[in-house]
């Protein structure tokens, strides 16, 4: 027997139950006689023995179905394949999939058309303030910068390509560069 921490409104502690004695439980039934009681004792103990030989009959038929399966190949993982393929195919041909489908089809056009509109409003917004006087002057001062930047660190006539520039530079540094060369010198014995 075991017993459990008392609680506030525990008179006693818990009492383990033996499944086996039957005679300790209290049928408080008036209405029902000794024999009646008997009956059902007797019924409930063949209950409980055709339910052990089920038991052992579907454990049988689990290992015979194990094993023919075995024989034909199936294993888990292609059962498993077979039932989310199965279970897919149900899912489409269901009305609610079709329609949640149909939705965010129509969704989906309705947003494409949407960022299309958005994308033309932009651009118009774009060549517009291109067009304005303010852009036009600050456009000429960042090319006047550009110009001015170009004259004073390139000298006049200065610009050009970007490979342009990289060869200038690479002549200047080949120039700048001494080469070595070996001078003969008699070797020592």
């Amino acid at each position: 027997m075991e017993t459990r921490q008392q609680g506030f409104l525990d008179s006693e502690p818990l009492k383990e139950a033996d499944e086996n004695t039957t005679s300790d439980v209290n049928l408080s039934n008036p209405l029902m006689t000794e024999e009646e009681r008997e009956e059902i004792q007797l019924e409930l103990a063949k209950l409980e023995d055709e339910i052990s030989t089920l038991r052992q009959v579907l454990a049988s038929k689990e290992k015979r179905h194990t094993e023919l399966k075995h024989k034909l190949g199936i294993t888990s993982l292609s059962e498993l394949r077979n039932n989310l393929s199965r279970g897919w195919l149900d899912m489409q041909s269901s009305t609610a999939y079709k329609r949640t489908s149909g939705t965010l089809t129509s969704a989906g056009q309705k947003t494409t058309a949407a960022f299309s509109t958005l994308g033309s409003a932009i651009n118009r917004k774009f060549g517009d303030m291109r067009n304005s006087p303010s852009f036009r002057t600050f456009e000429e001062k960042v090319e006047n910068t550009v110009t001015s930047i170009k004259t004073k660190v390139g000298g006049p006539g200065a610009g050009g390509s970007f490979e342009d520039v990289l060869s200038s530079t690479a002549k200047a540094s080949s120039q700048d560069t001494p080469t070595s060369t070996l001078t003969d010198t008699p070797e020592r014995p």
